[in-house]
């Protein structure tokens, strides 16, 4: 074979692993919400992204469109790496700072809000790609204005629940408890979600209500604008409509949106050693063939010049 045609074989073959590497790499989705106490953007997608039932969910769309909530599981920054407080400016907190979900901050007191009671609760993350890291929730202080914009200061700064989270999931969430303290009105909770195989970073509030429960054979206010959970059936119907990227942190229109990873088939997600593996294997080959390139082309150099 010529000196020429053993450079095209090695390019293909490099070209080929590559490619073959490449394709093996990337996580299913982007990423979740939490869903009990259900999320303000969580509530919103549930009520229909095109007809939303309750003021507030009708409004977030009036400022920002529906693709926020059709991009549900991407509340995130992508390059957070443990300094969420220092990125994130007060009144910002629960669209990340990031305009596009902007809606989700504001200070009203008429987002649906989860009846909840002091002591243990239940949380429910729907995930749509697992990833190692740590899930923080946090409560306001008793002294939290709805009406006034979220600020750091206003939440508490021991956690009601502080777990650790794995790249798999129980059926498409994680499930785990916190404990709630003494409060009364209406509080929210803060979700930080920080990956530890990347500086991804993601984030939630959830609306939830102290001691309001309705008097027998009556309707209270609050069950009356009780937020409900997206359903399975919810979730993957707008999928397609989702912009989310499959490459670990979204919001890219280059890149290919995102599919609901089904409840029943979570997928297992970013951050594994998979990729880098595979790329490393296809350049260690690409070298070696490289190499042999080059020592033959040595070899008949000599032969010539002898």
């Amino acid at each position: 074979m010529s000196m020429k045609r053993t450079a095209v074989s090695v390019g293909v073959i490099g070209a080929a692993f590559l490619s073959v590497s490449a394709a093996g790499i990337g996580t299913a989705a982007a990423h979740g919400t939490v869903t009990n106490p259900v999320s303000r953007i969580a509530a919103c997608y549930a009520e229909g992204p095109e007809t939303p039932k309750s003021q507030i969910c009708k409004d977030l769309v009036a400022l920002s469109g529906t693709q926020p909530l059709y991009d549900w599981n991407e509340v995130n920054l992508a390059n957070a790496a443990g300094n969420s407080r220092s990125l994130i400016a007060d009144g910002k907190l629960c669209s990340a700072g990031r305009d596009k979900y902007k809606a989700l901050d504001l200070p009203r007191a008429d987002w649906p809000a989860s009846a909840v009671t002091p002591g243990k609760v239940d949380f429910k993350f729907r995930v749509t790609a697992p990833h190692q890291g740590n899930q923080t929730i946090y409560i306001t202080k008793q002294s939290w204005d709805p009406t006034k914009p979220l600020t750091w200061a206003d939440l508490d700064t021991v956690p009601v629940a502080q777990v650790p989270t794995a790249r798999t999931s129980d059926n498409g969430y994680y499930n785990f408890s916190g404990t709630l303290p003494q409060r009364t009105g209406r509080q929210l909770l803060y979700m930080v979600w920080q990956r530890t195989d990347s500086p991804e970073a993601f984030y939630s509030c959830s609306d939830i209500d102290f001691g309001k429960t309705a008097a027998a054979g009556t309707v209270s206010a609050l069950a009356a604008q009780a937020p409900a959970a997206p359903s399975e059936e919810q979730f993957a119907a707008g999928q397609s409509k989702s912009t989310v990227a499959h490459h670990g942190h979204g919001g890219n229109a280059e890149e290919p949106a995102g599919r609901v990873v089904s409840a029943n088939n979570a997928a297992v997600g970013g951050g594994s050693a998979t990729g880098p593996l595979l790329l490393t294997g296809a350049a260690a080959i690409g070298v070696g063939w490289a190499g042999m390139v080059l020592r033959r082309r040595r070899v008949e150099a000599v032969r010539h010049d002898g």
